[in-house]
């Protein structure tokens, strides 16, 4: 049996917004038909569902971390990340039912906030019981770090096992970041990844420091180094920044998502560019806020013409998880239009993950998930050809 819902706007994102569209779907979330207004009353279709705001596709989000979702509101703020990362790793541990409660109470709220897929890192096996029995697709990024490079076969190794204990479900190996590790296991890492055509994720330039780090060896990482109790006597510093440092160990054969890119300069986005055909990249603007109070050169970004895609981060770094809260951000600080958001919430996120061919748009023969966005009053022009931004309110409703 087909239903039928409509709104002020639908905004399929692949295709131009419908000013009081109709679409129908099934008991399943399958949309049958996507009409306009003028169409959907030529076919005599009443027992319309009427919602006051804007039908989009379910959110995907390219960067998460569940399995610290117990940390929610243990790490200060505004610390700086080799700060951040010292806290993680002192209150990290817990008891297994903590940590599973906490995943399963944040995966019923991304579920909430209209999220449908998600890229999450994962160190252990202890998020696949919560995967499993999600409605949201998981891709989960099993982080591989060690910045001491006789580790390298061990680490891969232990990598491969995991993977291979997450199945049947989508994952792959990735390096955790430039800083944390060495050449011979980004060198292990990519022998795997192009082996399987696997996506690739890595945090890159979330704080000064990291550029510091590559082009002098100096800086707040020394400090976490002697924390960690790591001998880096072995590395020297390269005299250019982390991105261009590293870029150039991953496989330009795999689709690979940088993330965070808070101190990205204009010259790093060039050299990656021209480096790498087949780049994304994640902005997580509240967990920049948390930990650094900084957000990324979006300008930038957008003269690039980047694929651009979004992501929450962990509740260790950010209060909820939730898409459309860092739309909000993104929009308050830079003034990004709607329609362009849309884009990097959905069909980029889908399009990195390889899944749209059932999610990222509102599309005939797909389940995307639809998601009731409230606009703030009078901020869309009653003219659909002569729309304006829309402004983002954060109430948002799951409808299918």
């Amino acid at each position: 049996m087909v239903s039928y819902i409509s709104a002020s706007y639908i905004y399929p994102v692949s295709a131009p917004p419908l000013k009081d569209g109709v679409i129908g779907i099934d008991a399943n979330g399958l949309i049958k038909e996507i009409l306009t207004a003028e169409e959907a009353e030529s076919k005599g279709i009443t027992g319309i569902k009427y919602y006051q705001g804007v039908l989009v596709p379910g959110f995907i989000n390219t960067h998460c971390h569940l399995e610290l979702s117990h940390l929610k509101g243990k790490i200060d703020r505004h610390t700086g990340l080799p700060g951040f990362v010292e806290q993680v790793i002192r209150q990290r541990q817990a008891e297994e039912a903590e940590v599973i409660d906490a995943m399963e109470e944040a995966d019923r709220k991304m579920y909430e906030n209209g999220i449908v897929a998600v890229g999450d890192i994962s160190n252990k096996l202890i998020s696949r019981s919560v995967k499993e029995i999600s409605g949201i697709y998981y891709h989960t990024f099993i982080e591989a770090m060690g910045f001491n490079p006789s580790k390298a076969i061990d680490i891969i190794a232990a990598a491969i096992e995991l993977k291979n204990a997450f199945k049947p479900l989508s994952s792959s190996i990735v390096p955790h970041a430039p800083y944390s590790v060495s050449d011979e296991l980004f060198h292990q890492i990519r022998l795997e990844g192009e082996k399987n055509s696997d996506l690739m994720s890595i945090h890159n330039q979330e704080t000064p420091d990291e550029n510091v780090f590559f082009e002098h060896k100096t800086g707040s990482f020394l400090k976490l180094y002697e924390f960690l109790g790591l001998n880096i006597d072995f590395f020297e510093a390269t005299g250019k920044p982390s991105l261009p440092s590293y870029l150039p160990r991953l496989s330009t054969k795999q689709k690979t998502l940088l993330v965070h890119n808070t101190f990205t300069s204009q010259s790093d986005i060039d050299f990656a560019v021209d480096q790498h055909p087949s780049l994304y990249w994640c902005l997580c603007p509240n967990a920049n806020l948390y930990i650094e109070n900084k957000l990324p050169q979006l300008d930038s970004f957008l003269r690039a013409k980047l694929k651009i895609t979004l992501g929450t981060d962990s509740l260790a770094s950010n209060d909820q998880l939730s898409i459309i809260e860092e739309m909000k951000t993104l929009q308050d600080h830079f003034k990004i239009p709607f329609e362009e958001l849309l884009k990097w919430a959905t069909w980029n996120g889908a399009a990195f993950l390889g899944i749209e061919d059932r999610f990222g748009s509102l599309a005939v023969g797909k389940t995307p998930g639809i998601v009731l966005l409230e606009i703030v009053e009078n901020s869309v022009s009653n003219d659909v050809d002569n729309y304006v931004d829309i402004l983002i309110s954060g109430k948002i409703k799951r409808i299918a």
